[in-house]
């Protein structure tokens, strides 16, 4: 990929942990130069072990961060004030993701920046948002999907309540924020009026309520936990038992449940009256799971797998060593292997994103620091008429 299509946008971003970290990735990855402004001793997320890269750097960190440049700098100091003010000058935003009331008493909010330069967009992802009584709450992930009720429609209906088994709130939060933040950096390009832009992990979570926030919002109906991760009102949609694992099949149309009736050899079901559409198979689930059962059993994952090709959606259930090892995987290029200073070669998830056939290529993030005498540097001189509307050139 000659060019990336952020190439030139520079941001600032003050961030640790998850949410405004995974956003910002997405940013360098696809050309930002994305400068991580961390304290002395460095985002909480380097030293995350288990799997440690060096004194400040860890397996962990790198996850959220690759791509991203690296100063140490406390903006509380004067003479960190004016390093930072100086490189808000040359840049087009600045991202935190802070307890809500942190960015203006900060000075990183646009009440702050803007008179330093009118087109600097803002970003905030902070647990609750910047403007109610949760303000100053510390608020992460697994919190999140457990009072948005997330964790209630997870799990088996006999077990307990279940969070997702990865941060997902903290990866949406993050793209939500980089979705608001790149509008308004094409409406600062236009007219070169920066802003404020804000999300948080509460709001996100409680967004991926999505249809069942709908139907009890206006029909009362609180929706349960149900068995094998079936979905709420379409059947068979679900996890069925193999001869040697589980399989996911997803019959959301009529189409498809008489392709798997015909495809397994069980097309009396389809005379039973139970199961004649989708949402009478959904409330006779129990039934049609009991009916189904036996005959999934007789052949392994694979097996059903390729008796299903081409005719509907199913999926093995994977293991996580399963799922990256996969020869899927393998062929789509979902892993790739990125450079690194103690590792040599460190492996990693690739971008999800292609452009032109083609995923943006990765880097790990620099190291502790790193880019202090460069950037410091530059930012220490003053800037010249080559300066675009929206932040230096690099």
């Amino acid at each position: 990929m000659t060019a990336k299509p952020l190439t030139g946008i520079r941001v600032l971003t003050l961030e640790q942990f998850g949410a405004g970290p995974y956003g910002t990735m997405f940013l360098a990855e696809l050309g930002a130069e994305v400068i991580k402004i961390e304290a002395p001793e460095g985002d909480p997320s380097r030293h995350v072990g288990p799997y440690k890269l060096g004194p400040a750097d860890s397996e962990y960190f790198q996850a959220w961060n690759l791509g991203k440049k690296s100063v140490t700098l406390d903006i509380k100091s004067a003479d960190g004030r004016r390093q930072f003010e100086a490189l808000v000058r040359t840049a087009d935003c600045v991202v935190n993701n802070l307890r809500g009331t942190q960015p203006a008493r900060l000075g990183i909010d646009y009440a702050s920046l803007g008179p330093l330069k009118p087109s600097i967009v803002c970003l905030h992802i902070s647990a609750y948002g910047r403007a109610n009584e949760r303000a100053d709450w510390p608020g992460y992930d697994f919190l999140m999907q457990a009072e948005a009720g997330l964790m209630e429609l997870t799990g088996d209906p006999e077990g307990a309540p279940t969070r997702v088994g990865v941060s997902l709130i903290d990866s949406m939060s993050g793209l939500t924020g980089i979705v608001g933040l790149l509008s308004c950096l094409l409406r600062a390009r236009t007219t070169g009026q920066g802003c404020d832009v804000e999300t948080c992990l509460y709001d996100v979570a409680m967004h991926q309520l999505t249809y069942p926030g709908v139907w009890y919002l206006n029909e009362g109906d609180v929706s349960p936990r149900v068995p094998r991760s079936a979905h709420l009102s379409l059947a068979p949609v679900q996890t069925f038992p193999t001869k040697d694992g589980w399989i996911f099949i997803m019959c959301m149309t009529q189409k498809f449940w008489l392709s798997l009736a015909k495809a397994m050899d069980r097309e009396e079901l389809l005379g039973d009256a139970r199961f004649v559409d989708p949402n009478s198979r959904a409330v006779h689930r129990a039934a049609l799971t009991e009916a189904l059962d036996p005959t999934f059993r007789t052949r392994t994952t694979d097996e059903w797998l390729a008796t299903f090709n081409g005719l509907l959606p199913a999926a093995p259930v994977h293991r996580l060593d399963q799922a990256l090892d996969s020869s899927f995987a393998r062929a789509t290029g979902m892993v790739s292997t990125v450079p690194h200073p103690a590792k040599g070669k460190l492996r990693v998830l690739a971008n999800p994103i292609r452009i032109d056939g083609e995923r943006p290529a990765q880097a790990a993030c620099a190291p502790l620091g790193a880019d202090n005498d460069s950037l410091f540097n530059e930012s220490d001189s003053p800037l010249n008429e080559n300066d675009s509307l929206l932040g230096k050139r690099t």
